[in-house]
């Protein structure tokens, strides 16, 4: 490894060789990781004023690290959450390089050494049963659109899913018989069970004799039949939220 060439080879063996082949890391990992790489070196060029294409490995800097984290919670307008997964990324890198380059060991140390930032916790908020009745009386079930936010809607607040786990349901994952139950997978590819009220089965069956989907497929899509995005469904979600009587109101388009 040429030491003009140390940096590219190594940012390409930490995504390839080590987050993909052996860390087997999950799709969303590797573009959360992708996207703290982009802004990041964006950011080193700038500071380096050099292009990104020339940036090194000595460029890479703790003062720098702390500069960038500083720019994407402030500048960026981040959350100390947004702030320190940026940091597990880089982190991750220089735990990587300091296996693969003895001689950037102290460099690494320094960047490992930059702590996570602790953000206050506040009191979990929630909706009483009045107000989860006024929300899944929003979408129109009379068309598909307003079916599948019907049962989307109704199976987070039986299962309690993240967004994405609900996202990426499979009919396979679906147990229908009684006793009806789901397997999510979530963060860090972790599965549990979660059982499933007779009234989510009922909209599930319904949302896939409308539109039916493979074992494998994702089972909540949009007009055009792909799966739908996290970022469309809590825009929509929050119109419904704000809507009060727009009952033909679709969660995602």
């Amino acid at each position: 490894m040429s030491k003009a060439n140390a940096f590219p080879d190594l940012m390409r063996a930490f995504f390839y060789e080590w987050l993909v082949e052996q860390r087997n890391a999950s799709i969303h990992t590797v573009r959360s990781y992708r996207d703290t790489w982009r802004l990041f070196l964006r950011f080193a060029a700038q500071r380096a004023e050099k292009k990104v294409a020339v940036i090194t490995l000595a460029d890479l800097t703790a003062d720098g690290v702390a500069a960038f984290l500083g720019h994407a919670e402030h500048d960026r307008g981040g959350t100390i959450g947004t702030r320190n997964c940026r940091l597990a990324a880089i982190r991750s890198f220089f735990n990587f390089v300091a296996t693969k380059d003895p001689a950037s060991i102290a460099q690494c140390v320094e960047i490992l050494h930059i702590p996570v930032k602790r953000a206050p916790v506040s009191e979990p908020c929630y909706l009483d049963p009045a107000e989860v009745a006024a929300i899944l009386a929003q979408p129109n079930r009379s068309t598909l659109e307003g079916m599948r936010d019907h049962a989307l809607l109704s199976f987070l607040y039986n299962s309690g899913a993240r967004i994405q786990e609900a996202l990426d349901l499979c009919p396979r994952a679906v147990r229908f018989d009684s006793p009806s139950c789901v397997r999510l997978t979530g963060k860090g590819r972790k599965e549990r069970i979660c059982p499933l009220w007779p009234e989510t089965v009922l909209l599930l069956k319904k949302l896939l004799e409308r539109q039916p989907r493979a074992l494998d497929q994702r089972l909540f899509v949009n007009r055009y039949g792909k799966p739908l995005s996290a970022s469309g469904v809590r825009f929509k979600a929050c119109g419904l939220c704000e809507g009060g009587g727009r009952n033909h109101a679709n969660v995602a388009d």
